[in-house]
């Protein structure tokens, strides 16, 4: 009996050595030759050396079909995106990062929690889950089953690298070079900047639980409402009226300080401007808590009292509204220095390293490079880094530059900021209608605001309100609508690829 189960596994590991059966193929066939423990003949030999060989042909055919799957994927891959609660969200009711995210997972939402972000790409803070077999999402889970299929898109991508396309491959690795979020903003964002790349690899070293990776964050926000933000220094010109009508800057920074302001003009030449203005920025940002709590009040006294003779101009109106939101922060004092600016749906604005903003209000597609690093020095309850923003920023003044976009299709405009990174489409597609997307050298995202239609790549798949979608490089895809379709697109920026 020992002889015949011996001279099995002898016979199994040759047909082993012969064929391209996976090594651990022969352990489970030992196991299985084990039974024979209790044959004391050999008759079924043959029967499953037939078996065997069937299965090895079915394996090498299922690795191969593997292989192939990984190395040429041009179909769409749905995701199951992110949310992030933060404070400063809007309610569930009125969030439409809300409504995206419980039809993006099928999930309950919370009405009592606010919803700011839904965020799509690879970033560990916030990642992207591949939906297993490509269906619509069932209970909050990728599956269905209850457990979230744990495959992430970084994980995907790292398993599948030529989807990036090899321009992106050779320049960001297997990293997804953008972040894709909604933002639904109700209260004020922290005043804030993002670090540069050197920085923020100091930053991240020093302080990796604050700081999570090592990357730049330019930025890009693209109006889906009425949206309001605060956006890089004011003018020379409306500084010095700032501060020549607003006391209680003066108080806060000093008479010396504020005299400066006042005499100086455009023949100082640039640079002796920046350090007046970086050395008035650092005075207030740095005040002390009690020193803004005074001022503060007799800030919003004195503009509740001027409301009664006049109205107030919007940036007045600006800060009674941050105060009652934050008080007592040294933010709403702030916001008289920074550009007041308020965007239409279909308008955009974009800010690079090291340059001061907060977004006030309203809804907005945004995109990124791929970081979660932000410096904060006002409005939030959150860690404040006031040395360090102070010290990074630009001090460049004057209004951001707004982009309406480039048609390029009837129904699609692209933006195009000034970075390598990304760029956003924006797709409206009125019923009865199709629009094709020819295939990019670089990865795609999409997102779909609203209405229902297909995409078409090599396979039909039928999208609505959302869904998400990762598109490889190289791919032509065909989109169609019978009753309409909002959808956007985050995708490598075109420009990057002329170079």
């Amino acid at each position: 009996m020992n002889g015949n189960f011996s001279f099995f596994v002898f016979y199994i590991s040759y047909i082993q050595m012969h064929t391209r059966v996976p090594s651990k193929s022969l352990l489970e066939w030992k196991v299985v030759a084990a039974a024979f423990n209790s044959i004391h003949s050999l008759f079924l030999l043959p029967l499953f050396t037939y078996f065997y060989f069937f299965l090895s042909l079915s394996m090498e055919a299922d690795a191969l079909s593997i292989t192939t799957m990984q190395d040429s994927f041009k179909g769409l891959l749905k995701l199951l995106g992110s949310v992030k609660n933060y404070d400063w969200g809007c309610p569930a009711k009125q969030s439409c990062v809300a409504r995206l995210y419980s039809l993006n997972s099928g999930g309950n939402i919370d009405e009592n929690q606010p919803y700011a972000e839904f965020w799509m790409g690879t970033h560990e803070s916030g990642p992207s889950y591949v939906v297993e077999g490509g269906g619509r999402t069932e209970n909050g889970y990728a599956d269905g089953e209850g457990v979230r299929d744990r495959c992430t898109l970084k994980e995907w991508i790292e398993k599948n690298p030529s989807v990036l396309g090899e321009t992106v491959l050779t320049k960001w690795g297997t990293q997804l070079p953008f972040l894709f979020k909604v933002l639904s903003v109700e209260k004020a964002l922290s005043i804030q900047a993002h670090p540069d790349k050197d920085l923020a690899i100091l930053l991240h070293k020093e302080q990796p639980l604050v700081y999570k990776d090592d990357n730049h964050k330019p930025e890009m926000a693209l109006a889906l409402t009425k949206f309001e933000a605060l956006c890089g220094f004011t003018s020379l010109e409306e500084l010095k009226v700032i501060v020549q009508t607003v006391p209680e800057i003066v108080e806060v920074v000093g008479s010396a300080l504020a005299e400066r302001v006042w005499y100086l003009n455009d023949d100082d030449g640039e640079e002796k401007v920046k350090l007046v203005l970086r050395k008035l920025f650092t005075e207030m940002m740095s005040a002390s808590k009690d020193v803004i709590k005074e001022v503060l009040a007799k800030l919003i006294s004195r503009l509740n009292i001027k409301n009664k003779v006049r109205e107030l101009t919007d940036k007045e109106q600006l800060i009674l509204g941050l105060e009652k939101q934050y008080p007592a922060d040294v933010g709403v004092l702030a916001a008289f220095l920074f550009n007041y600016v308020k965007l239409n749906p279909g308008e955009a604005l974009y800010l690079g390293a090291n340059e001061p903003h907060a977004y006030v209000y309203g809804e907005c597609i945004e995109c990124m490079a791929t970081s979660d690093n932000v410096v904060r020095a006002g409005l939030t309850p959150k860690h404040r880094d006031v040395r360090t923003l102070c010290s990074m920023l630009t001090y460049k003044q004057g209004n951001p530059e707004i982009l309406y976009g480039t048609t390029i299709n009837p129904y699609t405009t692209r933006y195009l900021p000034p970075f390598d990174e990304f760029e956003v489409d924006r797709c409206i597609l009125p019923p009865h209608s199709t629009v094709a997307f020819p295939s990019a050298p670089g990865p795609s995202i999409f997102v779909v605001m609203g209405g229902e239609g297909t995409m078409t790549t090599s396979a039909e798949v039928i999208v609505a309100e959302g869904d998400v979608l990762f598109a490889p490089a190289n791919t032509n895809i065909t989109i169609a609508t019978s009753s309409g379709l909002h959808l956007y697109r985050a995708g490598v920026n075109s420009r990057f690829f002329e170079e």
